[in-house]
């Protein structure tokens, strides 16, 4: 059995800083059972993954789930070391010899390509691209969108479809009071976009969209949802016997809308049961998006699938986002599954390719683990049903036993490699950088995008590298090991 006391603790290192590392992080430490110590890497300097970057500016309650997060972070036995990146600034093979465990939580990065002709034409983006725009990213915050045209069409039924045209629409005065990014704002100012057509392959009743999403589309100012009744109605012919209960209040909702009155300067059109075929356009960019009709037919489950009819419509746009889906990345020197885009598990045990066979410390959490589904909250169970393997693995004896366990030693390694290491301290710096930029225009920030402006933040007033506090280097000169030092707050 591996050692679990105060002197020898069981030592984890969890790979990003979203909801799922975060649940994992703290479902690791408030195990009472167990002496943990956990480990955050984060790529960039600031922390929560997809709260930060993924959710819509305008949805500011569900950011402020990150309160549950900061009290992890004050465990004094929790660490963070932000821009420290899995591959460039350490391989799995040191992190396996410094830690009992390792939980890759690093999510969906990219997007699920459509495959059609013209895909790659101008004015044709993924949404995880616009997103990653908006919400001041810094690896988008050079895109240029081309938001000259009248009408955008998204392609997606699900939450993040509904984010894009609702972000594409919403005027600069509810904009303005958010952290959207300055850059987004000074662009959304001046777009010329007034209609934005969603289009969804199959029926309204098997919209991805969550039941608030949908129906606060209602909620924006000079906004018209336009839903057409006997489209609606022919969509909803064969009754879907899986029907669950948020379907029936998307229906409703829709019904609601297609019932109302036009208004309002801006529309947001949805539309079902079509899929893209081809976009059509020149050098300049996209000029048009051909589609196919589609129609529901039960399958031998019972299922409804969507099958095509052959009946095509074009509809003009200079502008497609496609938001079909989140991708998983491989990490380096990790199994991954290219056709699930995961890393292969079993219940967050990561196995081995060659024999499928538990490899030994290694698990995985949250869209890495099971794709992109489910919202934040789903993280939370996951992560916990992750946490339950590990300590199994551990009163067992099966976790790794790694060769350089002092925490003093991973962190010398990452100072010596990496100078502008940052803290949790260092982001709490940035965090507040942002708040103060924020406060006089009455927003909750002002984001940074630009990494090397948040180094100098991070690292601002920090004399010997411990944010003012007592000088708590050992005797030989190399940096002291926390529970005490790094990223602590007092």
């Amino acid at each position: 059995m591996n050692a679990t006391t105060a002197s020898s603790p069981i030592r984890i290192a969890v790979i990003g800083s979203g909801p799922a590392g975060f649940y994992a992080a703290g479902h690791l430490l408030g195990h009472a059972a167990n002496v943990v110590e956990v480990d955050m890497f984060e790529r960039l300097p600031t922390p929560w993954g997809l709260v930060r970057s993924g959710v819509a500016p305008d949805h500011p309650k569900i950011k402020s789930v990150t309160r549950i997060y900061e009290k992890t972070a004050a465990h004094p036995h929790f660490r963070y070391f932000g821009n420290v990146e899995l591959g460039a600034d350490i391989t799995r093979k040191e992190l396996v010899e410094h830690y009992h465990a390792i939980v890759y939580a690093t999510g969906s990065l990219t997007d699920r390509a459509m495959g059609i002709a013209g895909e790659d034409l101008p004015g044709s983006w993924a949404a995880t691209d616009f997103v990653g725009w908006y919400n001041a990213h810094p690896d988008y915050r050079h895109l240029e969108f081309d938001l000259s045209h009248e009408r955008a069409v998204v392609i997606g039924n699900g939450n993040v479809a509904l984010d894009v045209a609702r972000m594409l629409v919403l005027s600069h005065e509810e904009l303005s009071k958010t952290d959207t990014a300055d850059h987004t704002l000074d662009v959304l100012q001046h777009s010329n976009v007034r209609e934005v057509v969603v289009i969804g392959r199959r029926g309204p009743a098997q919209a991805a969209f969550t039941n608030p999403e949908l129906r606060e589309l209602g909620d924006m100012d000079d906004v018209h949802v336009d839903v057409d009744a006997a489209e609606l109605q022919r969509a909803l012919a064969i009754p879907d016997p899986n029907m669950s209960p948020t379907a029936e209040r998307n229906v409703a909702a829709l019904r609601a809308y297609a019932e109302s009155a036009a208004s309002g300067g801006r529309s947001i059109a949805l539309r079902f049961l079509m899929s893209p075929v081809e976009l059509r356009g020149d050098a300049n960019g996209v000029r048009e998006i051909e589609l196919m009709h589609n129609a529901l037919q039960a399958d031998a489950s019972g299922a409804l699938r969507a099958t095509p009819t052959g009946e095509t419509e074009v509809i003009e746009t200079g502008l497609v986002m496609r938001a079909i889906g989140y991708r998983g990345v491989a990490l380096p020197e990790v199994p991954f599954d290219e056709r699930h885009h995961v890393i292969p598990n079993a219940k967050g045990r990561v196995l081995d390719p060659e024999d499928a066979a538990h490899r030994p410390g290694e698990y995985v959490v949250g869209w890495i683990k099971r794709g992109p589904t489910g919202v934040i909250g789903t993280n939370k169970k996951d992560a916990q049903e992750t946490v339950d393997a590990l300590l199994e693995d551990l009163e067992a004896g099966r976790l790794a036993e790694p060769a350089w366990p002092d925490p003093g030693a991973i962190e010398r390694l990452l100072r010596e490699r990496k100078p502008a290491l940052v803290d949790y301290a260092g982001w709490e710096r940035i965090d507040e950088h942002e708040r103060s930029r924020g406060e006089p225009h009455g927003r909750p920030r002002v984001k940074v995008t630009d990494i090397d402006e948040m180094l100098r933040i991070a690292a601002a007033e920090k004399p010997n590298g411990n944010d003012g506090a007592e000088d708590d280097r050992a005797s030989d000169g190399t940096a002291s090991t926390r529970y005490g030092t790094l990223g602590t707050r007092g």
